[in-house]
């Protein structure tokens, strides 16, 4: 049905011809007649353009159009990440109707402010976390994984609170159980027995356990936070990127923001993945645009995530990005 869509809403905009069928992962596209060929995202769209580019590069194909089914922001979303690559730029159009409109790109987002009171955060520093402001929210994490957040009006649960409020646990469900079930005890009593526990399981040398398995993309990113010299920096911290992450189990990129070890101290905003990920490109040169335009841009990975379309992609960005790869065990490096 989806080809089927693309097939008329292709055929209204550029006359009926010929045009072969693909599967793009969860996407679907057609090509031809000759290096042109178009693309319908499928439910995450602001994820699409990397697979399309990579699909597109595989099949040779010079002039690359992405159709965007969904809200306007997500079409702008991909509009704008389009523009950051250098000619031949894909071109990404919006669906009005039974009509292909040309996208319109637009500024990035700007990121709320996570205000949080010092003495919530100075608990969050005394069980030795790291801290990191993104999406409003001031989170306490343990090798990337959080295990704590300030909550503003409303707890997790959607219970209305007075002021700011630490909660305790990993992912929403434990927020919410650990408030029903350990609400009576000190907030440095829960929080010692939730780190505790996420210590025990990420660290390096642990066994594999469901604990050490996600975000591997902000295991990484604090790694390179505590040593930024595995990638040949001077100092790094966390950076919010222009996307709010989904859930702790989908795989994503973790931005970080810091100076190179050169003299001259030049801004360098670092994109770190672990495994492949396709959308890393796009991804990474946006949240750039966000953080700081002007930066270098890296992309941290380990090094048998190293892929060369990956490469091929960084270096058709207009500022291209540096592929940095990380040898041997990434999560003793730091």
């Amino acid at each position: 049905m989806r080809a089927a869509k693309l097939a008329a809403l292709v055929a209204g905009r550029w006359a009926p011809a010929d045009r072969q069928r693909h599967a793009v992962g969860a996407a679907v596209a057609l090509a031809g007649p000759g290096s042109v060929a178009w693309v319908l995202a499928d439910d995450s769209p602001e994820r699409a353009l990397g697979p399309a580019l990579v699909w597109a590069d595989r099949q040779g194909v010079d002039e690359l159009h992405v159709v965007v089914d969904g809200p306007a922001d997500a079409v702008s979303t991909v509009a704008r990440q389009a523009g950051l690559f250098a000619s031949p730029t894909p071109g990404v159009w919006g669906i009005d109707g039974t009509t292909l409109v040309p996208a319109v790109s637009t500024p990035a987002p700007s990121q709320p402010d996570a205000p949080a009171p010092p003495a919530l955060v100075d608990l969050l520093i005394d069980a030795g976390l790291e801290i990191v402001a993104e999406g409003g929210l001031v989170r306490g994490e343990v090798n990337g994984l959080e295990v704590a957040r300030v909550v503003h009006g409303t707890t997790t649960a959607g219970v209305p609170i007075d002021g700011p409020q630490l909660e305790v646990g990993v992912g929403k469900a434990d927020r919410e159980l650990t408030a029903m079930v350990h609400g009576a005890l000190d907030p440095v009593d829960q929080l010692s027995r939730v780190v505790e526990i996420v210590r025990e399981h990420r660290r390096p040398d642990a066994p594999r356990h469901p604990l050490n398995q996600l975000v591997p993309d902000r295991w990484l990113r604090a790694v390179l936070c505590r040593n930024p010299g595995v990638v040949g920096l001077a100092s790094l911290r966390p950076a919010a990127g222009v996307r709010p992450r989904p859930n702790l189990t989908d795989r994503d990129v973790a931005m970080a923001a810091g100076t190179a070890a050169d003299i001259e101290g030049h801004a360098v905003v670092v994109a770190c993945s672990v495994g492949i990920a396709l959308d890393l490109v796009p991804t990474a040169a946006d949240a750039r645009g966000a953080i700081d335009p002007s930066a270098r841009l890296l992309l941290a990975m380990p090094e048998r995530d190293d892929h060369p379309g990956t490469r091929r992609l960084a270096a058709r960005l207009r500022s291209p990005a540096e592929v940095v790869p990380i040898p041997g065990d990434w999560r003793a490096a730091g």
